[in-house]
């Protein structure tokens, strides 16, 4: 990070061809430095702030024409960084906009670091901490739910809640503070069980709460990995490439084909997903090279949050299907009758008998006959029962925030119980501190430097 009171300047869209470039600057010369370069078409300066404004940016030292350009001039602090902010929208070419970037930098401003734009926003209090860590989900938001997700964090959801949590607590403490400076009056100052009762009722159970909706809708901001098992030639690889709508797998009537681990990300029902096609798991292994693909994809099976065990239905059911069936993680194993479209050798029945009465959905990787329902399996399953993407929570901490909530948790439940048991207020205060502390850590109040760094090194340049 370049010091506060510099000036930083980035590209704040991806390097290519395109139809327009944006360079931001913001500190407390991005006006002065905007001014060397942009000369206006039709308005003089100053310039009216949080205006687009035609004209061309020219190098100074020649007095050359760069680009036509639109610029506008954000007076602090009514921009995203609460400092200066200057934004010069160019024509799309690498080319003009390298050269912007490299009159911007020349003339005085230093190369922003990653996410350093919303750092300053962040440390100016523009926006808390779940407010910058919902920045850089909504880039890099792969489905339509994680998106959502981000977009109601961005809006200060999660933040309002944990004030709402944070809120009693310091009344709660105050109350503990003033009883031991006046231990002679501590029952009226504060009565334990009432302010027990108001710690579970407006800090425990809520915070309850947001811990059960990471639970249950993590996948739809964090994805999940989902392993496709099964012996060789089954039609794994087909059904990877079925899923993901184009070739990325080979796929080839020889056994054995697939004889390394293959991911792809993929979107199902707005759910963000890794497919690992795996190599197949049929014993012994035909030499060394198949034999540490097998060690792979066992870890894998191992591993994964859902498990697609794919069966071939134009073939009778072996031992070493079940062998399979019976390493995979239980309750997270879907089971997938492949190539319905061949003659069938064997029952539904006799697949449940086998394979202990599971479920299982019937397909054809290569008509796409089944894929439909096969991706609603996979959504129930990995999404505890919901039905459709409509029903993602409106509010899923990420695992970060899980953390310090379960950091809180125990010393919430200890000074509640030293409420009720009659403890110490110095105790009782000490608890509340180190839950304060925790959810002070959430928000940015209290988070350490570290953890700052390694935050805001995701983000991409010029956010």
């Amino acid at each position: 990070m370049t010091a506060e009171n510099s000036t930083i300047a980035a590209m704040a869209t991806p390097l290519g061809s395109g139809a327009i470039a944006i360079v931001r600057l913001s500190g407390p010369r991005a006006e002065e430095i905007a001014r060397g370069l942009f000369r206006p078409a039709k308005t003089e300066y100053p310039l009216t702030s949080h205006m687009l404004h035609l004209g061309h940016l020219v190098d100074p030292r020649t007095g050359r024409l760069v680009d036509q350009v639109l610029c506008t001039f954000m007076k602090a602090p009514a921009t995203y960084t609460r400092e200066d902010v200057v934004e010069i929208h160019s024509h799309g070419g690498p080319v003009a906009v390298r050269r912007i970037l490299e009159l911007v930098l020349q003339n005085g401003a230093e190369l922003a670091a990653p996410g350093e734009f919303t750092r300053r926003a962040f440390l100016a209090g523009r926006i808390d901490l779940t407010q910058a860590e919902a920045v850089a989900e909504l880039v890099e938001a792969r489905g339509a739910a994680e998106a959502q997700l981000a977009a109601v964090q961005l809006a200060g959801g999660l933040r309002d809640q944990v004030e709402a949590l944070r809120q009693p607590l310091l009344e709660i403490l105050a109350r503990l503070e003033v009883a031991i400076d006046f231990p002679d009056e501590e029952t009226e100052i504060i009565a334990p069980e009432p302010a027990a009762d108001r710690l579970d009722r407006e800090v425990l159970i809520p915070l309850d709460r947001l811990l059960a909706a990471y639970d249950s809708g993590r996948v739809f901001r964090e994805g999940l990995k989902a392993a496709i098992v099964g012996r060789p030639n089954v039609g794994k690889s087909s059904l990877l490439n079925a899923l993901l709508k184009t070739d990325r797998a080979i796929v080839t009537p020889v056994p054995g084909t697939t004889r390394d681990l293959i991911e792809a990300d993929a979107v199902l029902s707005g759910l963000p997903l890794t497919l690992i096609d795996t190599a197949g798991l049929e014993t012994p292994p035909l030499d060394e090279v198949e034999a540490e693909g097998q060690r792979r994809a066992a870890a894998r099976l191992a591993a994964a949050d859902l498990v697609l065990l794919v069966l071939d239905r134009s073939r009778p059911l072996t031992d070493e299907d079940r062998r399979i069936f019976m390493a995979a993680p239980p309750g997270r194993t879907l089971l997938v009758l492949n190539k319905s479209d061949l003659p069938p050798a064997f029952s539904l029945d006799r697949a449940a008998d086998f394979l202990g009465g599971r479920p299982a959905v019937e397909i054809s990787a290569l008509t796409g006959r089944g894929l439909d329902r096969l991706q609603e399996e996979i959504f129930q399953m990995a999404c505890g029962g919901r039905t459709s993407p409509e029903e993602v929570p409106d509010l899923v901490p990420n695992l970060r925030h899980k953390k310090a909530l379960e950091a809180a948790r125990p010393a919430l439940i200890r000074a509640g119980e030293g409420l009720r048991n009659g403890l110490a207020p110095e105790l009782v205060a000490l608890e509340i501190n180190q839950a304060l502390d925790a959810l002070g850590g959430l928000i940015g109040l209290t988070t350490p430097d570290d953890v700052l760094e390694e935050i805001f090194s995701r983000f991409c340049l010029g956010k």
